[in-house]
């Protein structure tokens, strides 16, 4: 935008001067700052079709602030009942009831929304393979607002565009390292297309690092998709399944873990108190990329990062809070997105 607009006023007013250029470039910079809430872990009991109050409260503020995207890094429904395995009936109808409360009023906000898949939605275990094949076909015709880079096995794995940021989801529903497959192929992805953007975006369910008390071992603890993308220049991986927002730094790489929506918010590891519902803002910009999280009742209250474990520490390594990562300590934490 800022460089369409410098373009247009050089050839439609030749004598325009340096001055009118300059006052274009603050206004067209903050034009061109990308916005982009996260969500995540939105569900209820097995086999529910109903939701928190939180859900429907963050569709609202959603479609009242605009953002560029919206993701979503899974468990939008409540699936991968045990004892009896739920019917392709009773998925139909929790997929309608969460269409209906959040993607929908999304697409007809004109809102992009990008989703990856949680175990609750598409476990990847066999004894899931109803629920996965269901999560195909549910997402296969909404796509909505996406600029697909590769689309081949949407909506599982699958990278996007939006501006200059490169988004890139990772199918992570089960414990344990990403498939060799899925390695090779986000690989040759970020190796082919990942130099032509300012920032490349990695998001999945799972996580690299554990973040809660719990679900210590519930993550990928893959230090070879780490240094993948370390080696890439991924600036931000974004992953849910946790149930606390946190931002941390490891080896080059941001991770922010989401807050659920739904049910079971956690503890965070080295907290007594459990987290709270929340939506992660990301924003954009020239400046860089900054992370906040607004909670509370309303989802209108920014989380104080100071509030949060200076750093956390499991057996797989140690996450250290973002606003703490080297050479940004003495930087101001970052304003909330209202």
């Amino acid at each position: 935008m800022r460089r369409a607009l410098i373009d247009f006023a050089r050839r439609w007013r030749p004598a325009a001067s340096a001055a009118l250029l300059a006052a274009l470039l603050p206004v067209t910079a903050a034009q061109a700052a990308l916005r982009v809430a996260v969500i995540s872990d939105l569900n209820s009991a097995y086999g529910s079709t109903t939701y928190t109050p939180a859900v429907s409260m963050a569709v609202r503020h959603l479609v009242e602030r605009r953002p560029g995207l919206v993701i979503s890094t899974g468990d939008m429904v409540a699936g991968q009942r045990l004892h009896p395995p739920l019917a392709r009936d009773a998925v139909v109808s929790m997929w309608a009831a969460f269409h209906m409360l959040v993607t929908d009023p999304l697409r007809a906000a004109g809102i992009p929304f990008a989703a990856t898949p949680g175990n609750h939605d598409a476990s990847a275990y066999d004894l899931f393979s109803l629920e996965r094949g269901i999560y195909r076909e549910q997402w296969q015709d909404r796509s909505q607002g996406l600029r697909f880079v590769d689309r081949a096995d949407y909506p599982f794995h699958y990278a996007f565009a939006v501006d200059d940021v490169l988004f890139v989801s990772l199918d992570a529903t089960t414990v344990g390292a990403l498939d060799e497959t899925q390695r090779r192929w986000l690989d040759g992805l970020l190796a082919k297309e990942g130099s032509r953007f300012r920032h490349r975006v990695v998001f999945s369910h799972l996580p690299i690092y554990p973040l809660t008390q719990g679900r210590e071992t519930e993550v990928t603890a893959d230090h070879e998709l780490e240094r993948l993308l370390q080696r890439h220049g991924v600036e931000l991986y974004l992953s849910g399944h946790q149930h606390a927002f946190y931002p941390g730094f490891h080896a080059g790489v941001r991770y922010v873990g989401q807050a659920c929506l739904g049910a079971g918010a956690r503890r965070l590891i080295g907290m007594t108190r459990a987290a709270e519902r929340a939506v992660t803002w990301l924003e954009f910009s020239d400046d860089g990329v900054s992370i906040s999280a607004l909670a509370g009742p309303a989802l209108d209250r920014p989380i104080d990062l100071a509030s949060l474990p200076p750093s956390i520490h499991s057996k797989y390594g140690t996450l250290v809070r973002d606003d703490l990562r080297p050479g940004v300590s003495a930087r101001a934490a970052p304003t909330a997105i209202h």
